[in-house]
């Protein structure tokens, strides 16, 4: 009687489970430039909370005085034309940067996947009314449309927020609504709908956790464009009032002595420049690591 020889199957070892905290960290660093604009901007979220310990002098007490002072041991950044001090107004300026960077995004952002999410989901009348409002705000470049808004509602920080809020809640929607007419046509979506789910549980518990992604990272980058845009309002004399501390009035300001004083102009410049490239770097490595396409494996 022959011999039957059974070939055991061969074991397959299951791939070691791989943090998806892990690999979200080790693809956002793994670029020197995104590691880079982290810290600058936790250098500037520092030099916020601690201005009143790192300023040396009070940054809205003139001292005519001491004016148009070079930068010297009292002075590292010398004095503007009302005898200020421009390093502590330098430090006190990344507070009202943040201020307005971080309300304005936050209010843009909230109004704008609400009303993205809704003319995504439901479609029809709904999304033809939010999405052309949306496009007779987007006729407006955003600086002129914000602009219009402060001449109108009157310069302040409050105002300022709420206007370039208005301005820049477009893009947000647009892309929010956009990824939510994705989202709903999947399978998932398709099952709570065939089981009588309400429309705002649906929405609210599995088309925003799966559709927010893109928007975490426009944020990121738009909080650059929002501090640049405060900035211009404000060097044209439209944004933050005086004697108020903002970069963009500083850089105004110190221009009319550019050919005695660079460093009036050219510290607030410096300072906007790195804070919207820092912001650009992050925004760029937080899409790296959250696209699925893009983020690659350990």
């Amino acid at each position: 009687m022959s011999e039957v020889f059974v070939m055991d199957a061969p074991e397959t070892v299951a791939a070691p489970r791989v943090s998806e905290w892990k690999r979200f960290l080790k693809i956002l660093f793994q670029r020197k430039l995104v590691v880079f604009g982290v810290f600058v901007l936790l250098c500037l979220v520092l030099v916020a909370i601690f201005a009143p310990l790192i300023a040396q002098y009070d940054p809205y007490k003139n001292d005519m005085a001491h004016s148009l002072q070079s930068p010297s041991s009292q002075h590292w950044l010398g004095t503007d034309n009302l005898g200020r001090d421009v390093f502590s107004r330098l430090v006190y300026g990344a507070r009202t940067a943040l201020e307005v960077g971080f309300g304005t995004v936050a209010f843009a952002a909230i109004l704008g996947v609400i009303l993205g999410l809704l003319a995504g989901f439901l479609g029809g009348w709904t999304n033809a009314i939010i999405m052309r409002a949306m496009d007779t705000l987007m006729a407006f470049p955003m600086i002129v449309l914000a602009l219009l808004l402060v001449a109108v509602l009157g310069a302040g920080i409050q105002n300022v927020i709420i206007a370039l809020g208005v301005a820049t809640v477009p893009g947000y929607t647009r892309l929010m609504c956009g990824t939510t007419l994705s989202v709903r046509e999947n399978e998932y979506i398709l099952a709570q709908r065939a089981i009588g789910a309400k429309s705002l549980r649906t929405m609210v518990r599995h088309v925003l956790p799966n559709a927010i992604q893109p928007v975490i990272v426009l944020v990121t980058t738009m909080l650059g464009n929002v501090i640049l845009a405060e900035a211009s309002l404000s060097f044209l004399g439209i944004g933050i009032k005086p004697p108020g501390a903002a970069w963009g009035s500083m850089a105004s300001a110190g221009f009319r002595d550019l050919g005695t004083h660079p460093l009036l102009s050219f510290a607030p410049a410096l300072a906007i420049m790195l804070v919207v490239f820092a912001f650009n770097m992050v925004g760029d490595g937080l899409r790296d690591a959250l696209d699925p396409k893009l983020r690659g494996k350990l």
